[in-house]
């Protein structure tokens, strides 16, 4: 976790080091052990460091190259070190920090060296020969990158908007249109922001701004037609075990105590565990676990399946007692740091436990996030063996779902065997005689119709979730989908500026590229079978962690405790602002629709409502605190 900015103006103004002095200072936060600044004549950047791997004690950054005609900023990992300083003839007892690496693969392939790393990355070069900036971000878009773009006047860049919003050229607009997309929600627009004219580098992608303008293209993407076939299940087993073991100890570099996360679902005690097995085989350190617990709310209690894990030996757990924070503590800090609306109503668990890590002087935290995403449930692989007429293998898979998952039989054949037989046409009828006529149902009943209208939200809904309408084709379809959705890099932000504000920096081993390459290219029958979901994992991780929890079926539920958090921590906040008049969000939310679902959500504490009350609740609070830091003007934005 580092801190990178920039300015470059194409006009040929020099920088004003004042601007990147002030860029830099507000982003102390993500690196306090060492702060720079460089600029000449047109250009400038800055840093700020967080020390985490052995190596990043030695960076200095900016740093340029021995002509002093490549200048870098970076926060980055560079995790293929080894094959790397192979490739660029680099003997392995020299030493070299991640940033010179950097610097040297850009020397070698040029605009083209992103393809060549591996690793959580966002950078940028001046190239003083081309009188060129060449940036770049890594494959999952996990190091954030925003940047302001004003042709033939200003470019700047930077970790975090804040800095950004430090330059007096950059204008505060509100973004209508991405107002409407927390509330619907929509995440498939990967460079929006809250503000009109600030964006973000989408993931996989290069750009280079010079005289001549602003280039962009994709560097790296999904291949959804490459296909892995092995001998045996055993093979395919031991395939993900060598990946996911290589994910995991890539992320150990660390020059400090390490930590992990441990909810006790699959994702996070297979990190855990994996984790403590690498290290048994060398330093033998411990590691410091972070685990939420709920006294209060014993639906989602997990330490059981938490218990598991520690009797292994070889952690030392902490606690959260999670039941007893509201979604809404320490809004104006959380607020400060995400600088945007942030659509994670669970991250002030998040907050909780970062605070933990914070306080154990831990700087690295390996996070499980999402490994249900990359490995897959293939739960669509039922309606394609209904598809193909397998009457045996489909009733195998529905009784095992129903028995693993403890789920109604008749419910995994209507929705997962029957419902994606249904001819699209026949689903539009269905849904016009049922009163639902859009083909993409906006999912909050509570959004001023006359703001939808205004700005086109139908049809934007329909534009960037029309794939989404209907049943995936297929397993593989459905899996390529949810790791190619803009959701991911969204969640990465927010849990990136979280980690920030804790001066941390989060490591998450399921959104190792390779490992997602392969489990995409896996074989359906390799992700379900008999009723098991991710079942190349479960195999592979045999003897990593016990059986108890590499055969359990689901995991908790958070929701029933962020409903009761709202309700019994939030609740004085949100009566103020929805049963007040929040003027600030007429013209966005139908207030009188709004405060009907709260008196509904009070009386019965429905989860479907929950979201909708804690959007509202945020945004108002959000605007609030805008008008009175930033000056925004929230009645004359552009849509």
């Amino acid at each position: 976790m580092s801190a990178i900015v920039g300015i470059y103006c194409p006009d040929g103004r020099p920088v004003d080091r004042s601007d990147l002095d002030r860029m830099v200072e507000s982003l102390a936060h993500r690196g306090p052990d060492a702060a720079g600044a460089w600029n000449e004549g047109p250009v400038g950047l800055g840093n700020t460091l967080l020390w985490t791997t052995p190596e990043s004690r030695r960076e200095k950054m900016p740093t340029a190259d021995g002509s002093g005609q490549l200048v870098l900023t970076a926060d980055a990992r560079i995790d293929n070190r080894r094959d790397l300083m192979a490739s660029l003839g680099i003997a392995p007892h020299e030493q070299i920090t991640d940033g010179g690496l950097i610097l040297r693969a850009y020397e070698k392939w040029g605009d083209r060296c992103p393809e060549q790393l591996l690793g959580d990355f966002a950078f940028a070069i001046w190239d003083g020969r081309k009188k060129a900036l060449f940036c770049a971000r890594d494959h999952l878009g996990i190091k954030p990158f925003y940047y302001y773009f004003r042709a033939d006047r200003t470019f700047a860049f930077a970790s975090e908007i804040k800095a950004l919003l430090c330059l007096d050229e950059v204008p505060r607009r509100l973004n209508d249109v991405k107002v409407a997309d927390y509330l619907v929600p929509i995440f498939e627009d990967k460079a929006s922001t809250f503000y009109l004219d600030i964006l973000r580098l989408p993931p996989g992608h290069r750009m280079t701004v010079g005289r001549e303008g602003l280039s962009m293209q994709s560097y790296w993407s999904l291949d959804a037609s490459r296909e892995v076939r092995l001998g045996s299940d055993e093979e395919y087993a031991e395939a993900f075990r060598d990946l996911f073991a290589e994910a995991v100890r890539c992320r150990l570099r660390s020059a400090f105590p390490l930590g992990a996360m441990l909810s006790g679902g699959l994702d996070s005690s297979a990190v855990a565990c994996m984790a403590r097995a690498l290290l048994a085989e060398g330093d033998n350190r411990r590691i410091h676990t972070f685990s939420a617990i709920f006294d209060d709310v014993p639906e989602c209690d997990e330490r059981p399946y938490i218990d598991a894990v520690l009797e292994q030996g070889g952690f030392d757990p902490h606690y959260v007692h999670a039941d007893r924070i509201s979604p809404l503590a320490n809004l104006d800090r959380v607020f400060w740091h995400q600088d945007e609306p942030f659509y994670a109503p669970n991250l002030f668990i998040h907050w909780g436990l970062y605070t933990s890590v914070h306080q154990q002087n831990v700087r690295v935290v390996l996070d499980g996030l999402d490994g249900d995403t990359t490995v897959s449930h293939a739960i669509p692989y039922v309606g394609e063996l209904a598809r193909r007429g397998r009457w045996i293998a489909l009733a195998r898979e529905i009784r095992g779902l129903a028995k693993n998952f403890e789920i109604s039989p008749y419910r995994v054949f209507w929705n997962r065997a029957v419902k994606p037989l249904i001819p699209g046409p026949a689903r539009q009828v269905w849904r016009m005689l049922r009163g639902r006529t859009r083909i993409v149902p906006l999912k909050n009943s509570t959004i001023n119709p006359r703001f939808a209208e205004r700005i086109g939200l139908e049809a934007r809904a329909r534009a960037m979730l029309a794939d989404q309408d209907g049943p995936p084709r297929s397993a593989k379809a459905d899996h390529h989908r949810r790791l190619a959705t803009g959701l991911l890099p969204f969640a990465l932000e927010v849990a990136d500026r979280a980690a920030a504000a804790f001066s941390l920096e989060a490591r998450y081993p399921f959104f190792d590229r390779r490992l997602i390459e392969f489990c995409l290219a896996l074989p359906t029958d390799q992700k379900m079978h008999g009723g098991w979901t991710r079942v190349v994992m479960r195999r592979a991780l045999a003897g990593v962690y016990p059986e108890k929890i590499r055969w359990r079926g689901g995991k908790s539920n958070l929701s029933p405790n962020f409903t009761r958090a709202l309700l019994v921590h939030a609740r004085p906040v949100v009566d103020e602002v929805i049963e007040s008049e929040p003027s600030v969000l007429e013209q966005y939310v139908d207030l009188p629709a709004l405060r009907e679902v709260y008196r509904q959500f009070v009386s019965r504490g429905a989860e479907e409502h929950a979201m909708m009350i804690w959007k509202a609740t945020t945004l108002a609070l959000w605007f609030f605190r805008q008008k009175e830091h930033f000056a925004f003007d929230t009645t004359e934005s552009d849509a």
